[in-house]
């Protein structure tokens, strides 16, 4: 095979592509979650309570994350016995708390994102074609998400 596979629906290919490009950019970066003293479960849950429109909830970052709920509750839980999260009351729901980070966590993330900064600029990526390729994916998403939930157009992402 010359690896010009293009058989298949470009949706397909999308997903094969974006796995692989997944864990290129896990082994990348894990050097910039490493000093932050994170596992990846953790940094990927401090991640997306930092990046939320609103405070989310352990299942919500999980849906959004395509992760079982007890990984990101394992998590989540070491991540408020560290001082980077803390809890608060949900109004919509008695025990699915919402998830806020600290502001010993917010300085951790920047300290994770300044370290990753460095490492995106040693890249030399068309930076043109990353634009267009991450709204392009963004709004694949959204019609994903949109149509899990059952909605006629896209929507909003929580986390």
């Amino acid at each position: 095979m010359d690896g010009s596979f293009d058989s298949r629906n470009a949706l397909i290919g999308l997903v094969d592509e974006v796995t692989r490009l997944s864990g290129r950019l896990k082994s990348t970066f894990a050097a910039s979650r490493r000093e932050a003293g994170l596992n990846e479960s953790e940094m990927m849950v401090l991640n997306s309570v930092v990046e939320a429109q609103r405070p989310p909830t352990v299942a919500q970052i999980g849906r959004s994350m395509g992760q079982p709920r007890q990984i990101v509750q394992r998590a989540a839980n070491s991540l408020v016995a560290a001082g980077l999260v803390e809890t608060a009351p949900n109004p919509d729901h008695k025990r699915a708390v919402l998830l806020r980070a600290t502001g010993k966590g917010l300085a951790l993330k920047r300290e994770a994102d300044a370290r990753a900064e460095a490492i995106a600029e040693e890249l030399t990526l068309d930076l043109d074609a990353t634009r267009a390729a991450t709204l392009a994916v963004r709004a694949v998403r959204k019609q994903l998400e949109a149509r899990l939930r059952g909605d006629a157009g896209a929507g909003e992402d929580d986390t």
